[in-house]
Formats: structure tokens, sequence, C-alpha cells
């Protein structure tokens, strides 16, 4: 599970969020939070997690991230895809 603060709603972020995540192979969603962050949940091989979190740390996202923050679990398999909330 990944925290993402910065001007990360209404930019595109979570569909660019879902494109990088299905082009790894991962499973999880994208959800807006009310205090402007991003929650986003991948589930899938770990070299392709670490991969995301590079992705979210690099610079080239839309919009403008100030901060991410990641917490590691088990994955639950509770995801099919991968959503945008």
């Amino acid at each position: 599970m990944v925290w993402v603060r910065g001007r990360v709603q209404g930019v595109g972020f979570r569909w660019w969020v879902r494109s990088r995540a299905l082009e790894l192979g991962l499973t999880g969603a994208a959800t807006n939070l009310g205090d402007g962050r991003v929650e986003v949940v991948v589930e899938g091989r770990r070299e392709h997690c670490r991969r995301i979190l590079a992705l979210l740390r690099g610079g080239e996202t839309p919009g403008e991230v100030a901060g991410v923050v990641e917490r590691w679990e088990n994955p639950r398999g509770t995801f099919s895809g991968f959503t945008e909330r």
C-alpha cells in the first residue's frame, strides 16, 4: 500500500498509475482520499511492485508528487484487475 501526496488529484494521476500497473502485470486500485492524497494498492511480483514505487518517485507522473509513503503487506489476492476509485 502506498500513499502519495502532492498535487495528484484531478490531473490524470490515477489513470497514469493504472496504466503503469497494467504494463507491469500488477492488480490493485488507485483511490482519491479526502485529504488530497491518493492511496495506491498493488499486488504482483515483488520486483514489479518495486518498479512502480520507483516510477511514483521518479518525477514523471502527472501533477506533482511531494511524497510517497509505502507499507508492505502480504498479498490478499482480492483484485482481478486495476481500478480507479
